[in-house]
């Protein structure tokens, strides 16, 4: 049976629900780490913000390489998308304190202000990701 390069190639739909899926363990895991980091060692707000961060940011970059945008069909060196994430995930962190710290500032609670952040990066880091993090070139 043929296996080939095709067989990788996934469909913009399947793409886009790895993504969701890949999202969601993004999610999940940073946001139970900030409630380790918060509710249970009781860290200040923005060390355990940026250790969640990196917990979920971890997770993510390994599922987005590895499964949601990978295919063998299609080139890409692997220093070019660790740049890329780097740069895209500085930019990203500091909108995504901004959001959360800003929430905060009004009476919303940062639980709560994780769930609108990422409502917001969903669209934008799919965008981001596909076209430029882990965009791939033809092989010739």
């Amino acid at each position: 049976m043929y296996t080939g390069c095709m067989a990788k190639h996934k469909s913009i739909w399947q793409q886009i629900g790895a993504y969701l899926v890949s999202g969601g363990a993004f999610f999940w895991s940073g946001y139970t780490a900030f409630a380790v980091f918060d509710g249970l060692l009781s860290l200040a707000f923005l060390p355990a913000k940026m250790l969640a961060n990196a917990v979920g940011l971890t997770v993510n970059y390994l599922l987005q390489d590895k499964w949601v945008f990978s295919h063998t069909r299609h080139a890409r060196k692997r220093r070019t998308s660790v740049l890329r994430y780097g740069l895209a995930t500085a930019g990203m962190l500091l909108v995504d304190y901004l959001i959360v710290a800003g929430l905060k500032s009004v009476g919303v609670t940062p639980y709560i202000g994780q769930f609108i952040s990422a409502g917001f990066f969903t669209v934008v880091n799919f965008v981001l990701y596909k076209y430029w993090v882990f965009a791939h070139k033809d092989k010739k």
